[in-house]
């Protein structure tokens, strides 16, 4: 049944701009580097001994907001999707689970995220092989910046998609997703327990990995309270 929900979930939102969202996220973090790169090249490459790890750097200096943003968008037009169409009461009255209902959602949500990472990589690889920043393409770095956020962000996406479907006004959630872009703006002061931050990879042991972990661990007990408390409300 979880793939039932799931087809039409994806149907739901194949007319609403998802996808495109999802391409152009990662493309337009990547199209700010072109613009950088093209301006400037030259006084770049001086910058750091190892062209590929400033660049990768660059590149990810950008991800996180346009990760946090997107998680905004996402929820807030999902839940949206159901409240227009008052289908909420219809969906939960067919023979399926509301845990099923709610994993459905989060599921389409992560899934077009992860898919937005990977293209992430794909246009980051492409783009510093065009630029002839070395043969030595660092390929665990470019897996870290492009997958980390994604991972880190996860308790955000939890968050966020809580807050969109129990919220009646869909401007709460899309106050939180702006404030949650301005904290990730501002990650560098941010204390390191903030989930904003996550994305970022920035933290007191220089481990980006860390952020990841904590990202998966979080996110997966944030969905489990959001699940929970969505299948004890009374459906309207």
């Amino acid at each position: 049944m979880l793939r039932q929900l799931l087809v039409a979930d994806f149907l739901k939102i194949k007319r609403k701009g998802f996808w495109l969202l999802t391409f152009l996220g990662p493309l337009g973090v990547v199209a700010l580097q072109m613009v950088n790169y093209g301006l400037r090249k030259d006084y770049l490459l001086q910058q750091s001994d190892n062209d590929w790890e400033y660049y990768l750097s660059n590149v990810h200096s950008f991800t996180p907001l346009a990760l946090i943003l997107g998680i905004a968008i996402f929820t807030s037009i999902i839940a949206n999707i159901e409240n227009e169409t008052n289908a909420w009461k219809q969906l939960v009255s067919l023979p399926v689970s509301k845990m099923s209902v709610y994993l459905s959602k989060f599921t389409a949500l992560a899934s077009l995220l992860l898919v937005s990472s990977i293209l992430l990589m794909v246009f980051t690889l492409l783009f510093g092989v065009f630029l002839d920043l070395g043969e030595e393409i660092p390929y665990v770095e470019l897996f870290q910046y492009s997958f980390y956020p994604y991972f880190a962000a996860l308790p955000i996406l939890s968050l966020q998609l809580w807050i969109a479907i129990v919220s009646k006004n869909q401007g709460i959630p899309i106050t939180t997703g702006v404030l949650g872009v301005v904290f990730a703006y501002s990650a560098y002061y941010l204390p390191d327990w903030m989930i904003w931050k996550w994305p970022s990879l920035m933290n007191a042991w220089g481990e980006p990995v860390v952020n990841a972990l904590l990202g998966v661990g979080l996110g997966c007990v944030l969905y489990l309270v959001g699940m929970f408390d969505f299948v004890r409300r009374d459906v309207k």
